[in-house]
């Protein structure tokens, strides 16, 4: 399997049982103080797609990811995993649901080993307890030794293998972004909440970046809700979009629909649509 960090590996790591539920939002409202961040915002993600999330910056879409994994509370509304509502729940009890995200500003622990980082990802995982763990007790051994082989299958999955030694604040931003998708992947989630997967990156890295989330999907059959700048990777990944200005949902549809309408291309887009699929990326 290759390692190399410019081409991950070819195929995914074997998966868990699919049972990707899908995620509905509902009228979502979020408050602060006197403004509105999210006004009645609604969409939904069907199992195994890929639904983008797109808007001005201070449009909501942050604000929407911090709902979605239990960091903000929502005034009014609803978000639904399968038939479980997500709204009151804390953020440890949103991941254990299996919802995963990354940041739009990379959130590794820099001292630690990429392999390390890899390994917070499997914490709600871990069944040995705190004594056995502690005292490298040989089931506590056993299921470690267990989690480092599955760090490992996934490193090579997202094309950090190589990277696995290395303190994870030495590596190139380009990489520390794979490590956090990475160790996304290892919380064996049913779906990933991507915040700007690409932002920063060079084209060769986002290129490599876009392929390895269609290999995410047709291998793991995950849900994928992404937040994204980047329009020619939205335009050439997402089965969905919807378009949020000043906390507003103005468009939901196919991406050729989308990149059409004229209140997205009057909020967002500009004059020019978006590059029709099959132009070259730069």
């Amino acid at each position: 399997m290759t390692t190399a960090t410019a081409r991950p590996g070819g195929t995914a790591p074997a998966p868990p049982p699919s049972d990707a539920p899908e995620l509905v939002v509902s009228a979502l409202t979020v408050r602060f103080a006197g403004l509105t961040a999210l006004d009645e915002v609604s969409f939904t993600v069907p199992p195994g797609s890929l639904h983008a999330l797109i808007g001005p910056n201070g449009a909501g879409k942050s604000t929407c990811f911090n709902v979605l994994s239990g960091l903000y509370r929502a005034t009014s509304g609803s978000v639904r995993l399968g038939d479980v509502e997500l709204t009151s729940l804390s953020p440890h009890r949103i991941a254990a649901l299996g919802v995963a995200r990354t940041f739009q500003n990379i959130a590794l622990s820099g001292r630690l080993s990429t392999a390390d980082n890899l390994m917070l990802g499997r914490h709600r995982l871990t069944r040995t307890g705190f004594v056995s763990a502690g005292l490298r007790l040989p089931r506590g051994r056993r299921e470690e030794r267990r989690h480092r082989e599955r760090v490992r299958e996934i490193a090579e999955f997202v094309g950090i293998a190589d990277h696995l030694p290395v303190p994870a604040g030495l590596l190139p931003y380009g990489v520390q972004k794979r490590v956090e998708l990475a160790r996304a992947l290892c919380l064996e989630p049913r779906i990933l909440l991507l915040d700007e997967p690409v932002a920063g990156m060079n084209g060769a890295e986002r290129r490599a970046m876009a392929a390895t989330l269609r290999r995410i999907r047709a291998g793991l059959g995950l849900s994928i809700l992404l937040v994204e700048h980047d329009m020619d990777m939205v335009t050439r990944l997402a089965d969905e979009v919807t378009v949020l200005d000043f906390g507003k949902r103005i468009a939901t549809g196919p991406p050729a629909r989308v990149q059409r309408d004229p209140e997205v291309i009057r909020a967002y887009l500009g004059t020019s649509p978006i590059r029709r699929e099959g132009e070259a990326t730069p």
